[in-house]
């Protein structure tokens, strides 16, 4: 479930508000239990995704850090042959 929840600190260009929002989502939905909430605690469901979301925001906005910004590009290149390692030519296909 919680798959979509990556490093977002330290990237050269940095974490946009999606993949921010993304993440707390992910997040709300692996703490409560529920991809999606029932009527009943959508509104509780969304406060929480707002409230993580801020809050995410405002860590990476105070993190301080020495080593230079990551590349998004090679990043991926490095999971996607983690990935061919772990799980071979399947794996890393599914992946991108």
């Amino acid at each position: 479930m919680c798959r979509n929840i990556r490093v977002l600190h330290n990237f050269e260009p940095p974490a946009t508000d999606d993949e921010i929002e993304a993440a707390a989502i992910q997040y709300v939905r692996k703490v409560s239990g529920a991809t999606r909430p029932s009527a009943a605690n959508e509104e509780a469901f969304n406060e929480a995704v707002r409230a993580v979301t801020a809050a995410t925001q405002t860590l990476l906005g105070d993190l301080v850090t020495k080593a230079p910004p990551r590349d998004r590009a090679v990043e991926a290149a490095k999971a996607k042959a983690r990935a061919a390692e772990r799980y071979g030519d399947r794996g890393a296909a599914g992946r991108g």
